[in-house]
């Protein structure tokens, strides 16, 4: 539950306040994360409506319901605004996925196939925050275009490290490719970025993460057998 709230978006709401002081002056925090939760939902449901570089500040203070003043008092432009996002999605992902417990660490296979679960489960609780990085990065400015892709490297550092560890203990399946972990990530990304076509399989959470788990496993893992879901998960023999 504790994992929970802390990705809830008042939660990641004070993570941007605390990292973003010197740019918003309301000094009464408890106001501040409150009208910062109200404007970064509009400006996240505003940006799957009609994109983000559509999107004026005229729009989000209609949608959020704050006036334009209100606003500057959190940032100055669209682009600092945009910055406090696509920090916050990196700084959530590293929090999920830089501490494993210790037994989970000490294996590499049990730590990729851990990857995968908490990463996925990241996406499921933050699903309108990473899927406006990963849809609206085509189009950012260029520093922000850098955040989004230094975001997808550090997810992708994560996996290569463990994938790296497991090859030195000599955990993997030979012929690999070095290039494996980086294609892990489209994989957590169809989750959230092709949400309809799983829901017409009637394929849950659950459900994806055991599939992601075995593709990784059966393609990486001499002998080894995946994490196996329940009977009502349809897999091949």
């Amino acid at each position: 539950m504790e994992a929970e709230k802390s990705f809830d978006h008042e939660a990641l709401c004070r993570s941007i306040l605390e990292h973003n002081s010197e740019t918003i002056s309301i000094r009464n925090p408890e106001i501040a994360i409150k009208k910062l939760t109200v404007i970064i939902d509009a400006a996240l449901r505003l940006s799957n409506k009609k994109g983000f570089q559509a999107m004026s500040l005229r729009d989000l203070s209609k949608e959020s319901g704050i006036s334009m003043g209100g606003l500057y008092a959190y940032f100055d432009t669209k682009t600092t605004l945009l910055g406090m996002i696509l920090g916050e999605v990196t700084r959530a992902v590293e929090r999920e996925l830089s501490n494993p417990p210790q037994e989970v660490a000490q294996d590499p296979i049990v730590h990729l196939n851990w990857l995968i679960e908490h990463h996925i489960r990241l996406t499921e609780r933050m699903l309108p925050w990473f899927v406006f990085a990963f849809m609206e990065a085509k189009s950012f400015p260029p520093a922000e275009r850098r955040m989004a892709t230094q975001s997808e490297e550090l997810t992708e550092r994560y996996f290569s490290e463990v994938c790296e560890r497991a090859h030195c203990q000599g955990l993997l399946r030979p012929g690999v490719p070095k290039i494996f972990p980086v294609l892990i990530k489209p994989l957590i990304q169809d989750w959230y970025v092709k949400r309809q076509k799983y829901r017409r399989r009637v394929i849950n959470l659950r459900t994806y993460v055991a599939s992601v788990q075995a593709i990784v496993t059966a393609m990486t893992v001499p002998g080894a057998r995946a994490p196996q879901p329940s009977d009502s998960e349809v897999f091949y023999d």
